[in-house]
């Protein structure tokens, strides 16, 4: 009894050991879905960074060093050309008005002794005693003496008070020089400025723009540049206005890079089309939105699809011949949007081919999941 005890035991679990092997080398059926290839229009986009400035931007300089004494307009201000944006006091400079005032003097006495030197001159050629051209002489040199002292005499008033007699106040007013929008004026009252001149840019008291007339400024990397053209149209996000994006034309590409953050970028710029609608400031943070490459209406696939082999690094995709079978086809790729690519070769629209499976988990070595 005992013996057929065991003998029974050792045959279930050789029954149970032996299901366990048929069960576990058991084979499933690997069942992959098929796509066909379709029509699409494939686009290569780039997107340049930067931010849209007035086209053209004018900064007001004082003809005359001196202080700010009233500023008259404010920032955001619409200005005409020739309206009055603030006044300079002059503070002369000590040693240059001494100097001025000395050079008066010294061409007062050149006047003095010149009409002394004409007067005599004019009598004794009324008396013929000299000739036409000497008393001539006297009379060129009394008269560019004089002129010499009007002329100390105006440089004097401007080194004291910043402009001549006859100037009024024109070098004190610092007045637009174009029509346009004020968008800064970084000085303020007290302010000490700086006239420009041919050693120094002065001091910047009000800059204007025409706010109507706004372009893109931007970076692109070195691998898309030579895939630009000037005339080209591109599309302008705001960062400040979502909902809209504005049309430009690509007018300036960079013949020069420079390296940012370790990658070479070149500058570009383009005119923007504004919309009344929005009011665009200077400065916005801009995205600029431009087509490298375009394909209109071309046989493409997902890229999803597309395997490469391991020694040739071939693209290639595997079509299906039978019930559930397949064969490998090489094909030839174009451009590609990051999603779809352009089918130059290999297959045609009738061909099915296979979607790959998504790896099983619980069989990292297994490429597709499989289906009972």
């Amino acid at each position: 009894m005992k013996k057929t005890i065991i003998f029974s035991l050792i045959a279930i679990a050789f029954v149970a050991v032996l299901l366990f092997f048929v069960k576990s080398n058991k084979k499933t059926t690997e069942v992959f879905k098929t796509e066909k290839a379709f029509k699409a229009t494939i686009v290569d986009k780039t997107v340049a960074t930067g931010k849209v400035l007035p086209l053209e931007e004018v900064e007001i300089k004082p003809q005359i060093s001196g202080i700010i004494d009233k500023i008259y307009l404010e920032e955001g201000a619409q200005v005409k050309k020739g309206d009055l944006i603030a006044t300079v006091r002059v503070v002369p400079n000590e040693q240059n008005l001494t100097s001025a005032r000395g050079n008066v003097s010294n061409l007062q006495l050149t006047v003095s002794n010149a009409k002394i030197g004409f007067d005599r001159n004019k009598a004794l050629f009324e008396k013929g005693v000299i000739a036409r051209q000497e008393f001539e002489n006297a009379e060129l040199a009394y008269n560019q003496a004089k002129q010499n002292l009007r002329n100390a005499q105006n440089n004097y008033q401007i080194i004291k008070k910043g402009s001549a007699g006859s100037g009024g106040s024109a070098n004190t007013n610092i007045r637009a020089t174009t029509s346009g929008m004020i968008l800064e004026i970084p000085v303020k009252e007290g302010y000490q400025v700086i006239e420009s001149n041919n050693f120094n840019a002065g001091t910047t008291i009000a800059s204007i723009a025409d706010m109507s007339k706004m372009m893109f400024e931007g970076q692109v990397d070195e691998a898309d540049v030579g895939k630009l053209k000037a005339g080209t149209d591109i599309l302008v996000s705001l960062g400040a206005i979502d909902e809209k994006k504005f049309p430009a034309k690509l007018n300036f590409i960079a013949p020069k890079g420079t390296e940012l953050g370790g990658a070479v970028q070149f500058k570009i710029k383009a005119d923007v089309t504004l919309d009344d609608q929005y009011f665009v400031r200077a400065g916005y943070s801009a995205n600029a939105e431009i087509v490298l490459e375009r394909r209109d209406s071309v046989l493409s696939i997902r890229e999803a699809i597309i395997q490469f082999d391991k020694k040739s690094e071939e693209p290639f995709v595997e079509v299906k011949t039978g019930d559930n079978e397949f064969e490998k086809r090489e094909i030839k790729i174009g451009l590609s949007d990051g999603v779809n690519i352009e089918i130059l070769s290999g297959i045609t629209a009738d061909d099915e081919l296979k979607i790959w499976n998504k790896a099983d988990k619980g069989d990292p070595d297994q490429a597709g999941v499989r289906v009972d």
